[in-house]
C-alpha cells in the first residue's frame, strides 16, 4: 500500500539532514545518515489533513484544547499502549527538548544534578550546560548477550545525593535503541519515590520499538513526573513543531503552563502540529505499522551487510528505533580516521559515537530510515572505509 522504496530527493528543501549538512561535517557534497528525521513523506492521512486546511486558506491563531486533539491522544494510547491517559494532565510545548528544558528550569536550580542514562542524546548534554545543570552521568553497560543494562547502583549513588533533583529519563533509548522493561523501570521509580527526585520521561521513540514493547512512564510513577513526546518522530513530521506532555502534579503543570504563556509568551500552538496528530492518531496507523516492517528490515538488511564483512562485529538490531548504535570497538579502528575517510574520500556523513559523550567512542549511530538504496549506498561506504584504514 506504501512504496518506502521511493526516493524523495530532499535537496533544495531547506531540511537540515540534506541541505546543511556542511555544519556539521564540514562539506555539503555528503549523503547524509545523521539527525533523526526519515527521508520518506509522511502519512497519506497527514497530508490530506493539511491539504484540507491548505485548501480553506486562513492560518489564524488555534487551540489545542478541544475534543478531536483529546480523543486522537487517548485513542493512540489506549489502542497502542493500553493505557489511559488522563486529559487533565496533558499540556502541549513547542518541541520535545523545548519542554524537558523548562521542565528541568522549573525543578531544580543552578548547579543541581540532572541524572542522565550515556551515551545519550546530544541535545541533552546541550540544555544541562546552556541551564548550567549539572550532568550525572550513568554509563548503560553491555552484557554479554549485547542488550544494554543500568547500572542500578550507581543509579541509586546518583539518586541519593542532596543535589540530585531529576532523573532524565530517555524512554525508548537514543541512541542504544534499548527499551526499558516494566521491572526496571519500576526499580527506577522506586528509587526516586526514595530519595525524593522528580522524572522526566523523553518518549519521543515510543512508537518505533521492535523487539520489545514500549511501557509509558505514567502505568508505574508514583512520584512527581512529566512524560513529554510527539507523533513528530513516528510520523516525520518535527518541522510541524509541536510536541505534548503530560504533567501529574496539579501545581506544576499550571506553572510549566504559565511559564510558556505569560514568561516566553507562547500561547498559540501551529494548526499543522494540532491538525498533524490528529489525523496521525486517528488514521495514521495503517501506514505507521507498514513504515514499521519497512525500517525492522532495513535494521536486519545492515546486520547481514555488517556481519557478513566483519563477523567479530557480531552486531544485533536494537530494540527500538531506527538509529543503529554500531560498535566497532572490535575492529581498532581509529575513530578520526573513519570519519575522514567517510567524509573526504567516499562523501557520505555518519554520525561518530562521540557526539553522545566520551563513552561513545568507538561507536557511530547511522539512521536506516530511508530508501533500501540509500541505505545500500551507506553501508558500502561504511565497509569500504573501514576495510581502507
Amino acid at each position: 500500500m506504501f512504496d518506502f522504496d521511493k526516493v524523495v530527493d530532499r535537496r533544495g528543501t531547506l531540511c537540515t539532514q540534506w541541505d546543511f549538512v556542511k555544519d556539521r561535517f564540514g562539506h555539503d557534497d555528503l549523503l547524509p545518515f545523521t539527525i533523526s528525521d526519515m527521508d520518506f513523506a509522511t502519512a497519506p492521512a497527514v497530508l490530506s489533513a493539511m491539504q484540507d486546511r491548505i485548501d480553506h486558506g486562513v492560518f489564524g491563531y488555534s487551540r489545542w484544547q478541544h475534543e478531536d486533539f483529546y480523543q486522537s491522544i487517548e485513542h493512540w494510547y489506549l489502542s497502542r499502549y493500553d493505557t489511559h491517559i488522563s486529559r487533565e494532565m496533558l499540556v502541549t510545548c513547542p518541541s520535545v527538548i523545548y519542554g524537558v528544558a523548562k521542565l528541568i528550569c522549573q525543578w531544580s536550580d543552578t548547579g543541581d544534578g540532572v541524572v542522565i542514562h550515556t551515551p545519550a542524546y546530544d541535545g541533552f548534554y546541550k540544555i544541562l550546560k546552556g541551564n548550567r545543570r549539572t550532568a550525572l552521568d550513568c554509563p548503560l553497560i553491555k552484557d554479554s548477550s549485547g542488550k544494554w543494562q543500568c547500572d542500578f547502583d550507581l543509579l541509586e549513588t546518583l539518586l541519593m545525593k542532596p543535589s540530585t533533583k531529576i532523573l532524565l529519563l530517555c524512554s525508548p533509548h537514543n541512541p542504544t535503541g534499548k527499551v526499558w522493561t516494566q521491572e526496571e523501570l519500576m526499580r527506577m521509580n522506586a528509587l526516586c519515590e526514595r530519595y525524593d527526585v522528580k522524572v522526566i520521561s523523553d518518549e519521543i521513540h515510543m512508537d518505533l520499538c521492535w523487539q520489545a514493547k514500549h511501557i509509558p512512564w505514567q502505568k508505574i510513577a508514583t512520584t512527581d513526573y512529566a512524560v513529554v513526546t510527539s507523533a513528530s518522530k513516528s510520523f516525520n513530521f518535527p518541522a510541524l513543531t509541536g510536541a505534548y506532555a503530560f504533567i501529574n502534579n496539579p501545581e506544576d503543570r499550571e506553572q510549566f503552563l504559565y511559564q510558556l504563556k505569560n514568561v516566553d509568551s507562547i500561547s498559540s500552538p501551529a494548526i499543522f502540529f494540532v491538525l498533524g496528530h490528529i489525523a496521525a492518531y486517528t488514521n495514521g496507523g495503517i501506514w505507521l505499522d507498514a513504515l514499521r516492517d519497512y525500517l525492522q528490515a532495513n535494521l536486519i538488511y545492515l546486520s547481514k551487510r555488517l556481519n557478513e564483512s566483519f563477523p567479530e562485529l557480531n552486531w544485533a538490531i536494537p530494540e527500538s528505533t531506527y538509529l543503529a548504535w554500531i560498535d566497532l570497538s572490535s575492529l581498532n579502528i581509529d575513530d578520526d580516521k573513519l570519519q575522514y575517510r567517510l567524509i573526504h574520500e567516499l562523501k557520505v556523513a555518519i554520525m561518530p559515537g562521540t557526539t553522545y559523550g566520551e563513552i561513545g567512542k568507538g561507536f557511530i549511530r547511522l539512521n536506516v530510515a530511508c530508501p533500501r538504496s540509500k541505505l545500500k549506498q551507506g553501508i558500502d561506504a561504511l565497509i569500504s572505509a573501514i576495510n581502507l584504514i
